[in-house]
């Protein structure tokens, strides 16, 4: 029987991993959504680490797994699953990172009912043994310019309408990427739904704190020059005004 409820397609794109994946994968079975379907990318070399996944992926009914010939990053690998979706909604959830039961189902039903394209909510700052470190509140209201100050937006708690990609792809940053295609998104005309429900959790892990400070600083600067289209001067300003909000975020 055909649901009546839209399809939402899920993009987890994978790299090292193993540790958390199957925590993510059973947030997104237990979820109480069920229309679903989960496109994979996998951009890992590890052949072992591949068997296992291909084992935990049959617990979906709807499920496509790409396998990189080699590593693209998040990226390309996000814009490779986005040709694939199916889905009238897209979901992002990262290879750590974890849903709460009604994330899918509350959000939706939200977008639905309001006639939302491009949604966001809070999310809990989890360790590496799910221990809730802090909570990240979106503001209540969302626009280009209070987004450009500071990206309160956690990737794993976005849901857009399909046809946004349609046009709009993430750039290829190493980091930053989810930004600067948020960026583009509201620059697009499109409006962005914030909800204030913790309804995901962001693993922050010993990874995540060692990432390469400047490579992060690098794609900032990439991301206001080259995308944003600011002057040298305001493209600097920028990087400092975002590292600083980081900073107080403690993120």
């Amino acid at each position: 029987m055909k649901s009546s409820k839209p399809k939402v397609s899920v993009i987890i794109t994978y790299y090292k991993k193993k540790t958390y994946i199957l925590k993510t994968i059973n947030s997104i079975l237990n979820q109480t959504y069920q229309n679903i379907e989960v496109i994979f990318v996998y951009d890992d070399s590890n052949q072992e680490d591949l068997k296992y996944i291909k084992k935990i992926l049959n617990k979906f009914k709807k499920k496509k797994l790409i396998i990189n010939k080699k590593n693209l990053g998040v990226a390309k690998s996000r814009n490779k699953a986005l040709k694939y979706c199916k889905g009238s909604f897209i979901a992002f959830i990262d290879a750590d990172d974890l849903w709460k039961k009604i994330k899918l189902e509350f959000q939706i039903n939200y977008m639905l009912k309001n006639n939302v394209n491009f949604s966001c909510t809070s999310f809990d700052v989890i360790d590496e043994k799910d221990k809730i470190i802090r909570s990240r509140k979106v503001p209540n209201n969302a626009s280009y310019k209070i987004l450009i100050k500071s990206n309160f937006i956690g990737l794993s708690t976005v849901i857009c309408k399909n046809d946004i990609y349609s046009k709009l792809k993430f750039p290829n940053l190493n980091t930053q990427e989810d930004f600067a295609l948020w960026l583009s998104i509201l620059r697009s005309g499109v409006k962005l739904s914030t909800i204030r429900k913790n309804l995901s959790s962001w693993r922050k892990t010993q990874n995540s704190l060692s990432s390469n400070t400047l490579q992060k600083l690098k794609d900032a600067f990439k991301l206001f020059y080259c995308y944003e289209k600011k002057n040298f001067i305001s493209s600097i300003f920028s990087v400092i005004v975002i590292s600083y909000n980081k900073i107080l975020k403690n993120i």
